[in-house]
């Protein structure tokens, strides 16, 4: 049995190695998806020359109304297309959605850590924190992140690297079991986030193109979201103490490229008296910015919710100014409780070296814009030439097409999206395109939209984690760079691939089971 296990292990070690020199010997992540935009160029020609369209109903985003469309692949190898891409190259780069929120983030995160406030963090998170717990929290508080939308991209991602180093343990599981955590377990939470509402309104479109009296709340995969969490915690927490720890090995820190990382791993060992001193104080202030925070937020009519929306919780969660400003408030909470812990811990005198801080924290992303900026115009150019969302639909129809139980049914559907998923990487504007396909077919089924939405997320979350068109992914191969100097797409893709595959089946059988037992998915 033993040896059965053994070789059974070093198989699936040599097929992930062999992703990953596969992966690997591809050009540089900045070359290869400029490649990708050349590639996505000729297909679209092809695509247009061949009259490749779909006509379907979609979900119109900006008046959240349905609309009969006929979607046509639109060439980037003509006048037009060339105008396009010349036009908006800039705009592309700039309207990146992660752009403005990691660079944001990172002005608070800088201070924070190069004053040496998250340095003696650490050293209190490794004193008190057995061992053994280290892996699940890094997993659980990267699902609980997403309640704060993206922002656990940027801040605890990074984090994991470091918090795994003051183990002894290699900082690539800790980016990973954190990226799996934020991106893979982006769907489940023990609460309500900004993906929740967003997702029941276009839920709630497509449903009212055959019932209008169907209307589901923020809440309506809770119950389920709240038990996934602890599924994916669990799975999380054994994929990187079985796989990816004994993949990765010993770490070796002359591969390192701290010179241009993101952030830099400090001595963990022993927390000096004024460091202790100035933690506390930092500590203090975090605590009164935070209670200040709440107290803002439960006035009436405070200008941080939604006083548009009919209740409380939706206030605060559905496009309130808490949620679509939480970047920059979660950039301010990490800098003023660093600028204190640095005057008094003296590693901060003055303004000029805060700038200087804050200078030398956005210095080191210069390879992230980089390869953001190419990321960006390839991610525009799928959008642009309307490839995406004729794949989309045709995997629809195909699904629609076949005539199995309802179950095996919802199950395909699955395996669809999260296939479709590696081709669309927002979960908003995917489900634009397929609610108003899917959430029809399966009512007329007899199976509720609260349902088919709660499919859908299983696998949105599943397969963002191993594909490059996921917004953050070429951020998460910039974090590993400041470790392995070698990091490329391969090694991204070889590390999460076991979480993306297991989380992907179990997920699923745990909704099977769910839909089996007849258990409401929520509220």
């Amino acid at each position: 049995m033993g040896k059965a296990e053994v070789k059974k292990r070093s198989l699936l070690m040599k097929c992930l190695d062999s992703v990953e020199y596969i992966g690997n010997k591809l050009p540089h992540p900045v070359t290869l998806f400029a490649m990708l935009c050349v590639a996505i160029a000729i297909i679209s020609a092809i695509a247009e020359k061949m009259g490749l369209s779909v006509t379907t109903g979609l979900i119109n985003r900006e008046t959240m109304k349905f609309e009969e469309q006929t979607i046509t692949a639109v060439s980037l190898l003509n006048g037009t297309g060339f105008k396009y891409m010349l036009e908006n190259a800039v705009t592309n780069f700039t309207s990146f959605a992660p752009l403005g929120v990691v660079l944001v983030g990172m002005l608070g995160i800088g201070i924070a850590e190069s004053s040496g406030y998250i340095g003696t963090l650490l050293k209190k998170i490794v004193s008190i924190t057995p061992a053994k717990l280290i892996v699940p929290t890094v997993v659980f508080l990267g699902i609980m992140s997403n309640v704060a939308s993206d922002a656990g991209y940027v801040i605890l991602i990074p984090l994991g690297a470091l918090v795994f180093m003051a183990y002894g343990r290699h900082p690539l599981a800790g980016i990973a079991a954190a990226f799996a955590g934020v991106s893979g377990g982006f769907s489940a939470n023990l609460l309500i986030g900004t993906v929740d509402p967003m997702l029941a309104g276009i839920t709630n479109e497509a449903a009212h193109i055959i019932d209008p009296t169907v209307n589901i709340s923020a809440t309506a995969n809770y119950f389920f979201m709240f038990a996934s969490t602890f599924l994916i915690t669990i799975l999380g927490t054994l994929i990187t103490t079985k796989i990816i720890e004994p993949k990765l090995g010993k770490y070796n820190s002359k591969d390192a490229k701290f010179s241009d990382g993101i952030l830099r791993a400090s001595d963990l060992q022993t927390i000096k008296p004024e460091e202790a001193k100035a933690m506390k104080a930092a500590n203090l202030t975090l605590l009164f910015m935070v209670v200040g925070l709440i107290i803002l937020v439960a006035m009436p009519n405070s200008f941080l919710r939604n006083l548009d929306k009919p209740n409380f919780l939706n206030s605060i969660v559905d496009h309130s100014t808490l949620m679509n400003g939480l970047i920059p408030i979660i950039a301010i909470l990490f800098f003023v409780p660093s600028v204190v812990y640095g005057k008094i811990a003296k590693t901060v005198k003055n303004e000029k070296e805060i700038a200087a801080h804050m200078s030398k924290a956005m210095s080191s992303m210069g390879g992230y814009l980089c390869l953001a900026f190419v990321a960006a115009q390839f991610i525009k150019y799928f959008e642009y030439t309307n490839l995406g969302t004729i794949i989309a639909v045709r995997g629809a129809e195909f699904l629609q097409s076949i005539n199995i139980g309802a179950i095996p049914l919802l199950v395909g559907f699955v395996l669809i999206t999260g296939f479709i998923n590696l081709f669309m990487g927002s979960a908003s504007a995917k489900w634009a395109i397929m609610a108003p396909v899917f959430i029809p077919m399966f009512l007329k089924l007899g199976i509720g939209s609260d349902v088919v939405q709660a499919a859908y997320r299983i696998a949105d979350s599943s397969t963002n984690i191993i594909s490059p068109l996921m917004s953050y992914f070429a951020m998460v191969i910039v974090f590993m760079q400041a470790y392995k100097k070698d990091t490329g797409i391969g090694t991204v893709i070889s590390l999460m691939l076991p979480y993306s595959m297991t989380f992907l089946i179990a997920w699923t059988i745990l909704f099977i089971i769910w839909m089996a037992a007849g258990i409401p998915v929520g509220f």
